[in-house]
């Protein structure tokens, strides 16, 4: 589930079709912005167009196998979780410069609909993975090099901060096993995780794209978020 320092964007960004775009795995162009914002192609299309196959076993995965928490990967000095709560808090307030965010609210959580507080330390907000990465491992992430792995896992296009409290009753779901109880995101929610799927190469169990396309039946002029990071990580980091 971009602001940064200085006005910048969260690094090079990734503009990529809905349909006939080539493979996506170095690098990329375009703007970014929080998941759901969206521009470009209709979501309906890109969840069309993923492959479909079964889960593969979860055996293997470690969170460690996508590298450190919060690295920084667009070298801007701030982490990743500071750089998603800046972008994505209201009322922002800093700890040490403008990197270490304090305070802020999620005005409103796009998960609940309620207005949610962040104070550094507590746990009322998550840095939500729309694309959990236990389900990516089981969707052909086990099979990617560190560096895709640890570039999935920082991408603000797959990160967006949330309720605590309903991020963690979604655990590693995927579109058919949960979405957000506030009814009134789920079609920019649903169209985050097929941006990610996409960008990444990954697949879905055709229960997930069923679930994914009855949703956006609903909302048949959804469109397609873009940017975020490249899908591949500097080689400076690695993952175990």
């Amino acid at each position: 589930m971009a602001r940064l320092r200085g006005g910048a964007a969260i690094a090079v960004v990734v503009i990529f079709a809905v349909a006939g775009c080539k493979d996506l795995q170095d690098q990329g162009t375009g703007t970014s912005g929080a998941p759901g914002a969206g521009s470009g192609g209709a979501a309906m299309t890109a969840a069309d167009s993923l492959t479909v196959k079964g889960r593969a076993p979860k055996t293997g995965y470690t969170r460690a196998k996508f590298g450190s928490a919060w690295a920084d990967t667009d070298s801007n000095s701030c982490d990743t979780r500071d750089d998603i709560l800046k972008r994505d808090l209201k009322q922002v307030k800093f700890t040490d410069g403008d990197c270490k965010v304090s305070y802020g609210v999620l005005d409103p959580d796009p998960y609940s609909g309620k207005d949610v507080t962040y104070r550094r330390g507590r746990s009322l907000v998550d840095i939500d993975h729309l694309v959990a990465l236990s389900d990516a491992w089981q969707k052909g992430a086990k099979y990617w090099d560190a560096g895709k792995r640890i570039a999935l896992a920082n991408d603000p296009l797959n990160l967006l901060a949330v309720d605590a409290s309903a991020n963690r009753g979604k655990g590693d779901g995927d579109t058919a096993t949960w979405l957000p109880p506030n009814k009134s995101y789920r079609c920019a929610y649903v169209a985050a995780q097929v941006a990610v799927k996409k960008k990444y190469g990954l697949w879905v169990t055709a229960a997930e794209k069923a679930a994914m396309k009855k949703v956006l039946a609903t909302c048949p002029g959804q469109k397609l978020p873009t940017g975020g990071n490249p899908t591949k990580a500097p080689s400076r980091f690695t993952a175990r």
